[in-house]
């Protein structure tokens, strides 16, 4: 049977994703598992698979469509399908009728001389003066993407007055339509999406008066959010008051950002003014992982582990020892996730991205460094698929590499909580009473005060923390 080709929703906050570009053209073979189309979503740029073998069809967004999530995009036709539509298609095209040579006055009941009656067709056409068929005047449907068509029944719009700049109406002529008419009724015109609607009506925002940042110029939930807060922090009657921030020196440049980077800067921003956040920090003594990962590292052929593969497993094993950490705040309720998914925070030139490495505490050391790095080979590729960035539980974030002693990360909605983790330097630490230079690391763990209290808190970080430092005692009970 046919099988549909939807825009994935690959985080609970995603409302659109962007088509960047078709892998596969309309009417070409395709097989179950080869990429299809590269899509940008508010975490990364993905290749969505192809869901079954046949014949991709009904392709109903172009490169540069932004497109609901769950919307179709595309159908994928069975061989028997495909050739039943061809067969369909090739039994409704109508040869040109052959000229009829006019019959006799006298066989169609009139006198000699008289003009004959027109003849009817069985396609609802009729025969002229001269014999050829005329098409009666019957209104046709007008041809639209199913994106377009969702737009304009939102808005209701007649299709028929939008003009078209292909073979048929795209989004982007509905939205031209849009932004040409005279006049606004109650915001009914302006370009939302369905959740920035709904936040404008609860918070008693107008469409018409906030920018939006989304394609095309529409509003999203984001600026919404954003309006309350500048209402909170201006009192109304001296917002007109406070000019313009001007630059120092020189004029200032724009920088264009990539969806990917604009809507990462939302999420944080919306995380930070919405999450309760509050912080733990620990340093922790190094030297049994660090002679952990030499004796890996002395086998040989064997995959090379990193101190973040060493630091997945640890906190997978201590997510499972603590079910509470591993949750999200759920519309009032703290609701408990089944599968261990650590994801780990991967800096690519287009922003920032978090590839997940799915059922972490059941994988070995092994297994996890190979994940890993296929995950950030592809993050940086810009091939990452929709399973590689979907379903994550928890965040690590480490920024060693880099030479940063620590930091305080921002929680990764919706989680409940993300480890931040500094690089590893000798500090000079009192042992037995005396100072003695060790290798030591810092951890920081954010929290959602809605999902994890500080006790819990404390109880998970001090698990990881005790595993560090004797690394064995944890994976032995594993």
């Amino acid at each position: 049977m046919a099988t549909n080709v939807i825009l994935p929703a690959l985080g609970m906050s995603q409302d659109t994703g962007k088509i960047v570009h078709w892998l596969k053209a309309e009417g070409e073979q395709v097989a179950q598992g080869e990429p299809l189309v590269e899509i940008e979503t508010d975490k990364a740029t993905v290749e969505l698979e192809a869901p079954a073998s046949g014949l991709l069809t009904h392709i109903s967004a172009a490169a540069g469509d932004d497109v609901p999530v769950g919307q179709v995009i595309a159908i994928v036709l069975t061989a028997a399908e495909a050739a039943e539509t061809a067969g369909q298609r090739k039994q409704s095209v109508v040869p040109p009728a052959e000229p009829t040579p006019l019959p006799d006055a006298s066989q169609n009941g009139q006198k000699r001389g008289g003009q004959p009656r027109p003849l009817s067709t069985s396609a609802g056409a009729e025969l002229n003066g001269s014999g050829t068929s005329v098409a009666s005047a019957r209104p046709s449907a007008v041809a639209a993407s199913l994106l377009a068509s969702r737009i304009a029944a939102e808005h209701r719009i007649d299709l028929s007055q939008v003009k078209a700049t292909g073979q048929r109406v795209q989004k982007a002529d509905v939205l031209a339509y849009l932004r040409h008419q005279p006049a606004v009724e109650e915001g009914q015109l302006l370009p939302a999406s369905p959740k920035a609607r709904r936040l404008a009506r609860e918070q008693g925002q107008d469409l018409a008066i906030i920018a939006g940042s989304g394609p095309g110029g529409a509003v999203l939930s984001a600026d919404i959010l954003a309006a309350v807060e500048a209402e909170k922090a201006v009192p109304p009657a001296r917002i007109q008051a406070i000019p313009a921030p001007t630059p120092a020196t020189g004029e200032a440049s724009n920088l264009a950002v990539s969806n990917i980077w604009r809507i990462m800067a939302e999420r944080t921003t919306q995380s930070w003014q919405e999450v309760p956040h509050f912080y733990l920090a620990r340093e922790v003594h190094v030297s049994r992982m660090i002679a952990w990962r030499e004796h890996l590292k002395s086998e040989r052929g064997a995959q090379e582990v990193t101190y973040t593969d060493l630091l997945v497993k640890i906190v997978a094993l201590a997510l499972r020892r603590h079910p509470r950490v591993n949750a999200i705040w759920d519309a009032g309720k703290i609701a408990l996730l089944t599968g261990i998914h650590v994801g780990l925070a991967v800096a690519v030139e287009e922003g920032l991205v978090v590839p997940v490495i799915h059922d972490a505490d059941k994988l070995g050391l092994r297994e996890i460094a190979r994940e890993r790095k296929e995950l950030v080979d592809r993050a940086r590729g810009g091939k990452l698929r929709p399973q590689d960035i979907s379903g994550g539980t928890f965040t690590v974030s480490n920024l060693g590499m880099f030479g940063v002693d620590a930091f305080n990360a921002i929680i990764n909605q919706p989680q409940a909580a993300i480890l931040a983790v500094g690089r590893i330097a000798e500090r000079v630490v009192p042992v037995n009473g005396q100072p003695a230079v060790r290798p030591m690391m810092a951890l920081t763990l954010s929290c959602d005060h809605r999902a994890v209290d500080g006790a819990r808190g404390a109880r998970f970080l001090e698990t990881i923390a005790d595993s560090i430092e004797e690394p064995l005692g944890l994976l032995n009970g594993a």
